[in-house]
């Protein structure tokens, strides 16, 4: 994806052009003097669609070829007649730009073409006529040869590929809940607020209960999860509307009865010594209830607690939800008072779970049996 040339490997020898092919005829006549360029010819340009292995190029480039006399015009141009070699002939050439592959092409079916004349020429000079297939074996001789360079040339050809794109990795809402994301114990953000939108509808019965939720701007992290974690975790059975006395409705605008805000411990100090509570200790989170706002500590929200510990991150979550909410609508601190049990909903969980030498267990619920 993201080599070895896709071409094959240049042949190295004798340059199969303009190499003179001599031989002996059947009564001593030398047969000295055939020049191959005149037994062969080379075509340049591009191959014709009927010619198969074809150097590959990046993105359907294509290159020349060097090919044999075609054999069937043998027979219309005659037997060719040797004469003698001039030294001062010159020899032909490849145009410029072919590889070593190619002039070998050109010099194996030159060779070939150049020994049936050899056999042509013997066979005038002794009197017996040619043979009726010496012109054909000429051009088998050198299709064979173009054929088994081109396939050789193919088993070592590598096809060019695109990557294949990746998909972005999607996480689902209960993934999502599950991870713990960084954040600076001391952070305080800038103060401002911003309503996260959109509607979700109250699901159940009883009495109707509107709230909004805010998020400071800039501590970086997400405010949809955050406004579905409040609306899952209010309407979930085991929640405060478990006994359909209460349903919980998410607006972003209107008059709503409190807003549940997920800002930095700085900012969360700020508004919960409004309502004189001090979560810098603990670094903890407050319903401040002399204000509108009940307050998410984005520290706790994104690391959680020791006493849930990172793996369970989404029910620390639902437990810091409905402890705060509970204080809005009225409850007060509660502690567990038998040992292994439960850990009630209204317990400060986040500090601890042993509370005058009686453990307990963690629970996010109101209603945990729902």
């Amino acid at each position: 994806m993201y080599g070895t040339p896709a071409h094959g490997t240049p042949m190295y020898g004798t340059p199969a052009h303009g190499t003179p092919v001599y031989g002996t005829p059947a009564h001593g006549t030398p047969a000295h003097g055939i020049p191959v360029h005149r037994a062969a010819a080379v075509r340049g340009g591009h191959p014709q669609h009927d010619e198969g292995g074809a150097r590959p190029v990046p993105y359907g480039g294509r290159r020349g070829r060097t090919l044999a006399v075609d054999p069937e015009r043998a027979d219309e141009q005659g037997p060719f007649v040797p004469g003698p070699r001039h030294e001062d002939e010159p020899e032909a050439e490849v145009p410029a730009g072919r590889g070593g592959l190619g002039r070998t092409l050109a010099g194996v079916a030159a060779a070939a073409v150049a020994t049936v004349l050899a056999v042509v020429v013997a066979g005038q000079v002794t009197g017996q006529e040619e043979p009726a297939a010496a012109p054909r074996a000429a051009g088998e001789a050198a299709e064979r040869a173009v054929d088994e360079s081109s396939a050789s040339r193919s088993d070592d050809r590598i096809t060019p590929t695109r990557p294949v794109p990746r998909k972005p990795v999607v996480l689902t809402y209960e993934q999502l809940m599950t991870h713990q994301f960084p954040i600076d114990p001391e952070l305080k953000g800038s103060g401002a607020f911003e309503a996260v939108q959109g509607f979700q509808k109250a699901p159940g019965k009883g009495r109707l209960i509107r709230y909004r939720v805010d998020v400071e701007k800039g501590i970086g992290l997400d405010p949809k999860l955050f406004a579905d974690a409040v609306q899952k975790t209010l309407n979930d059975p085991r929640s405060w509307a478990g006994d359909g006395a209460m349903t919980f409705e998410r607006i972003s605008s209107g008059e709503p009865e409190f807003v549940i805000t997920l800002a930095s411990p700085g900012t969360t100090g700020v508004w919960c010594r409004k309502s004189g509570l001090d979560t810098t200790i603990d670094n903890v989170s407050c319903d401040s209830a002399s204000t509108e706002r009940v307050m998410i500590n984005a520290f706790r929200w994104a690391r959680g607690s020791s006493t849930f510990g990172p793996k369970a991150m989404h029910a620390y979550r639902q437990m810091l939800i409905n402890h705060e909410v509970g204080h809005r609508l009225g409850h007060n601190h509660v502690t567990c008072r038998t040992p292994g049990a439960l850990a009630p909903v209204m317990q400060q969980q986040t500090k601890s779970l042993n509370i005058d030498g009686v453990r307990c267990r963690p629970n996010p619920w109101v209603n945990p049996g729902s």
